[in-house]
């Protein structure tokens, strides 16, 4: 497959959109994960488990929208509730003075029949309901209608003050007790202005582009001028003269991927830009594309590919660096999945994916960026505004430092970036002189907290210098920090660190590992029990979550790692064959877990961020497919059958612009409606591992790491033949 070059843009609006958009689409049919429905008889309400159904035939912005079906009768009650999704870092602040909903019924309402509205907030307060009845005549049968309800008509009730730029929940309740069936189907639920901008519909998108895959097609447009553009709305058609509605996109995302499920299906599109009002402009002239049968290489190819351009196209505009997740807040640029997303630059290079050029103008701005932004005795903190480069404490007010984890997982991106441009253009030049500066600036030593201390400590603040005071203690993902530490031709720590640090057996370590639930094995590093008929020689319990295994080793080859109890290639097999083997046993009777949807690991959830893993207590039935598809060198044919169940079979829902999103929840019907940095980058750079080994060899070509894995005696020679 001939390779196709990403466009070098960059990911906004996506702040702004949240700021008003509550609800757009599900994610999936069935019920709506953000809502909640209950019904005192007999009275009578339409519920899928307890919440309200997802309507896929009628809808204002494709592909669905909500339905509520009741009967309000006398003596009984309904409500059903309306969630806000809560997003990774997304703004809480809504912009706008009034609530916007439109609503379609079938056989129409009559305004005595439409329920009454209450809103809540984030912190509990809530407002006096407000009567539909009082607001509009009726829904007609068979049109929509908009309603707009001004933010001033909810007057505050409760103890704490209702803020309704803090919403949290819109509650429709019984009103009227007429005891007949009534439909409303609601969609584009927002707050906005009172009074919308008025004019013309926006400008058309530009020329628009179709590419076919295997199951999909990827569609890609230049943005609207126009300055006010609410959204995309992406038309399809089988016969190149009908076209229906089917999907939408935020602004400052040029692109869409439709996925049809088949092969040999040719498709044709148009797209138009679409204002806060609903109107919408003309539509680009039609593109079409043909899905097609693809091979193994070929999905490789097409997974790599779309997991970079979260990096590429996604990345933060005035700094180049990654976005913590899409959507998000487009300023939160977060330090360890830079390093990630660099990593993936450069496999994008080696591609043909990313011009050779064009990925050193921007490694170039990164470090540019990085010079200049703060720095904590060399060390960057976890978040970053990317336009200031100042230190964002996301995680609470004692975060406002440097973290020396995000630090060397971003270390580990420069160092590889450093060996790849190795050209005598002054651009490539510059890259390694910046690299190495940076490189010689981190003051690993000082994060011992005191010059003969036995560990590294993970975050320093100068405000509240070791407060959160967190050892760094293996086993788990930060094992790349104490080797970088050992390796700094600066500020170095000595190399037995390696065993009084990461791998201690001290009190305090043992305690560290027994912190969790769980048995005591591995709370000495050393674990050497056997799980599902697999020995595992480290790691506490059943190994924890696959992300150990993945981000010290995008750039650490495992195969050249080796202590005193185990080769890191081979127990890091062992934890993802443990990984699997847990899913296909699959105690705890979850869908679908088994030899094709695998993978336990950090990742976003139904409940938030959570790492999960083997264990009965750390698996509430969210798969990441990262987890699996990250593991690729350690489980090759297990994770070539997962992407192509994740790809085939829940590819409608799972699949999206940037390749696979975050999480899935069958139990739940939840999926993630976000891509993550920390995520998206380990499925390229560890595919690419297996195929090449391409990472690992720019990484472990750094004098510094093949010096320092000898000088502590970690050294070991490779077992295979990586596969070309």
């Amino acid at each position: 497959m001939a390779a196709a070059v990403l466009a070098a843009g960059v990911a906004f609006g996506q702040t702004s959109y949240y700021r008003h958009v509550i609800f757009d689409d599900s994610r999936s049919a069935g019920p709506y994960f953000f809502s909640e429905g209950t019904v005192v008889a007999p009275s009578a309400l339409e519920l899928e488990g307890d919440r309200l159904p997802v309507e896929t035939q009628i809808f204002r912005t494709p592909p669905n929208a909500l339905r509520m079906r009741w009967t309000s009768a006398p003596g009984g009650s309904w409500e059903a509730i309306l969630r806000v999704e809560r997003l990774r870092n997304r703004p809480v602040t809504f912009v706008g003075d009034a609530l916007y909903f439109w609503c379609y019924s079938p056989e129409g309402a009559p305004a005595g029949s439409l329920p009454t509205i209450r809103l809540s907030d984030r912190d509990g307060g809530f407002s006096e309901p407000v009567a539909l009845e009082t607001q509009m005549e009726s829904v007609p049968a068979g049109k929509w209608v908009q309603v707009v309800l001004p933010l001033r008509l909810f007057t505050s009730i409760s103890f704490h003050p209702f803020e309704p730029h803090r919403l949290a929940e819109i509650h429709f309740t019984q009103a009227g007790a007429d005891g007949a069936e009534r439909t409303l189907i609601l969609d584009d639920v927002s707050i906005d202005d009172e009074e919308l901008p008025g004019g013309g519909p926006p400008e058309p998108p530009g020329p628009l582009q179709a590419k076919g895959y295997e199951r999909h097609i990827d569609l890609q447009w230049a943005p609207s001028p126009h300055g006010r553009v609410r959204r995309y709305v992406i038309y399809r058609s089988f016969d190149g003269s009908k076209f229906d509605p089917v999907g939408i996109q935020t602004p400052g995302l040029d692109r869409y991927s439709d996925f049809l499920g088949v092969t040999g299906r040719t498709a044709y599109y148009r797209v138009t830009a679409s204002d806060s009002a609903g109107r919408e402009s003309a539509p680009t002239p039609v593109a079409a594309a043909e899905t097609r049968a693809m091979t193994d290489d070929e999905l490789l190819d097409m997974v790599e590919e779309a997991s970079i351009r979260y990096y590429w196209e996604g990345a933060n505009a005035e700094s180049g660096m990654t976005l913590e997740n899409i959507p998000g807040d487009d300023d939160i640029v977060a330090t360890g999945a830079s390093g990630f997303g660099i990593l993936a630059m450069l496999v994008g290079v080696h591609r043909g994916f990313i011009p050779r050029r064009e990925a050193a103008a921007r490694m170039l701005r990164i470090a540019d960026f990085l010079e200049r932004a703060d720095r904590f005795h060399g060390a960057w903190p976890h978040f970053i505004d990317g336009r200031t480069g100042k230190a964002m404490p996301v995680f609470g007010m004692y975060d406002d430092g440097g973290d020396l984890v995000e630090t060397a997982f971003l270390t580990q991106g420069l160092l590889a970036a450093r060996q790849f441009f190795d050209g005598r253009s002054r651009t490539d030049r510059r890259i390694r002189e910046k690299i190495t500066e940076l490189w010689e600036g981190i003051d690993w030593s000082w994060y011992r907290q005191s010059a003969d201390g036995d560990f590294l400590f993970w975050h320093w603040s100068p405000d509240y210098t070791w407060k959160i005071h967190h050892r760094l203690i293996g086993w788990n993902e930060t094992m790349i920090t104490y080797l970088l530490a050992m390796a700094s031709p600066t500020h170095p720590v000595p190399v037995s660190m390696y065993y009084s640090g990461w791998a201690s057996q001290a009190e305090v370590a043992v305690r560290y590992r027994n912190g969790g639930p769980g048995s005591v094995n591995g709370d000495h590093y050393v674990n050497g029990h056997s799980y599902y008929g697999i020995r595992l020689a480290i790691g506490a319990r059943h190994g924890g979550p696959l992300f150990f295994t993945h981000y010290s080793f995008l750039g650490l080859d495992p195969h050249q790692l080796q202590d005193k109890y185990t080769n890191y290639f081979l127990n890091n097999q062992a934890i993802a064959r443990i990984n699997l083997a847990y899913c296909e046993r699959n105690p705890k009777k979850f869908p679908e877990y088994g030899k094709q949807c695998w993978g336990l690991t950090a990742s976003d959830g139904p409940n938030g961020y959570a790492a999960n893993e083997p264990e009965s207590w750390g698996d509430d039935g969210t798969i990441a497919p990262t987890g699996a598809l990250a593991s690729m060198p350690y489980t090759p044919e297990a994770s070539m059958e997962a992407l192509k169940y994740y790809y085939r079979v829940l590819g409608d829902r799972l699949w999206g612009i940037y390749g696979f999103r975050d999480a899935f929840n069958l139990k739940d019907n939840w999926w993630a409606r976000i891509y993550m940095g920390l995520n998206q980058g380990p499925q390229a750079v560890m595919i690419e591992n297996y195929r090449s080994g391409f990472v690992w060899k720019l990484f472990m070509a750094n004098p510094e790491i093949r010096d320092t894995l000898k000088r502590a005696g970690l050294e070991a020679v490779r077992g295979r033949e990586m596969r070309r």
